[in-house]
């Protein structure tokens, strides 16, 4: 193999794992405050056909990625009224995101951009080149030549780490994730904390679905994330729900994803080489998820001793 196909490997790879990593930190934040989305699927949907409408209309494709944002942060809030205040199975109101995801996404998109050879084209991110980096051989051109969202998602990861383990804020999150009652008893809404991280997951969930949509394939297709929301998840065990394991997990599906790709033309029937980012994902978390412990109150909806003494 060429030094030409490992950079080409390695700035596909980094491409890829964009979706996953922004899916993977709104996860993050929603599983460490107790709730449990397998729905991040339907809300990426949502944020691609979001930032691509967003793009086409505004005529800009930061425009797009603010209208992913939004309509997402709108639906990370009506999953936290469905779970938190209504107190509806989480993962019956994930699978139903899911479905909504897709069936809305498939309508809206047919009637608003459009499917197949008439899908409406938009602008991608622009490719920034960091200079002096850029020129280092092999690696430069893959890690310092891409778009304005691969780097931004990746400052987000140490981001998300100081939000989450140095300050206050975090560890009232985490203290919810636990231990909700107690944390109750000290004065901290539990509520409050829980609809403000499914807010956070909703807008992650909709720059992810645009970092495919407007920073990958430059248009939408029906349910293009393909499965992308359960990887996220997946990786999100598979970094032990840490931003620097939820990255580095984001690194090694999307490596997978683009491996792939790239070994489609080889010998080795294509069916197979499609599977292989799933069938990793399978193995890692076979492997690796009795050895991990989730937040202990994830999934389990909280009464607030004010509505439990009524």
């Amino acid at each position: 193999m060429t030094a030409d196909f490992w950079a080409s490997f390695i700035a596909s790879a980094l491409r890829l794992s964009v979706p996953l990593l922004l899916a993977g930190i709104g996860i993050l934040y929603m599983s460490r405050s107790g709730i449990l989305n397998i729905g991040m699927e339907g809300m990426m949907l949502i944020g691609a056909l979001a930032g691509v409408a967003g793009a086409y209309y505004t005529g800009h494709v930061w425009g797009g990625l603010l209208a992913a944002c939004l309509t997402c942060a709108l639906t990370g809030w009506l999953f936290g009224f469905l779970v938190i205040t209504t107190g509806a199975d989480q993962v019956i109101i994930g699978t139903a995101m899911n479905l909504l995801g897709l069936g809305l996404t498939t309508v809206f998109g047919r009637s608003l951009l459009g499917m197949g050879t008439e899908s409406v084209q938009v602008d991608s991110f622009p490719i920034v080149r960091v200079p002096l980096l850029a020129d280092i051989p092999l690696v430069g051109p893959a890690l310092f030549e891409q778009n304005a969202l691969t780097y931004a998602a990746l400052l987000l990861v140490p981001a998300a780490a100081v939000l989450l383990y140095r300050t206050n804020w975090g560890l009232a999150v985490r203290a919810v994730g636990e231990n909700p009652l107690a944390t109750d008893t000290l004065g901290i809404k539990v509520h409050r904390v829980r609809y403000a991280c499914c807010v956070i997951g909703g807008i992650f969930a909709g720059a992810a679905g645009s970092a495919l949509s407007l920073g990958i394939v430059n248009q939408f297709t029906e349910n293009m994330v393909a499965g992308r929301g359960f990887i996220a998840l997946s990786a999100v065990i598979f970094g032990r729900w840490t931003p620097s394991g939820t990255m580095l997990a984001a690194l090694l599906f999307g490596g997978a994803d683009a491996l792939q790709l790239r070994f489609q033309i080889a010998a080795v029937p294509y069916q197979f080489m499609l599977m292989f980012p799933y069938v990793l994902t399978m193995a890692a978390l076979a492997w690796f998820s009795g050895q991990t412990r989730q937040p202990a109150a994830t999934g389990k909806p909280y009464k607030s001793a004010a509505n439990r003494q009524h």
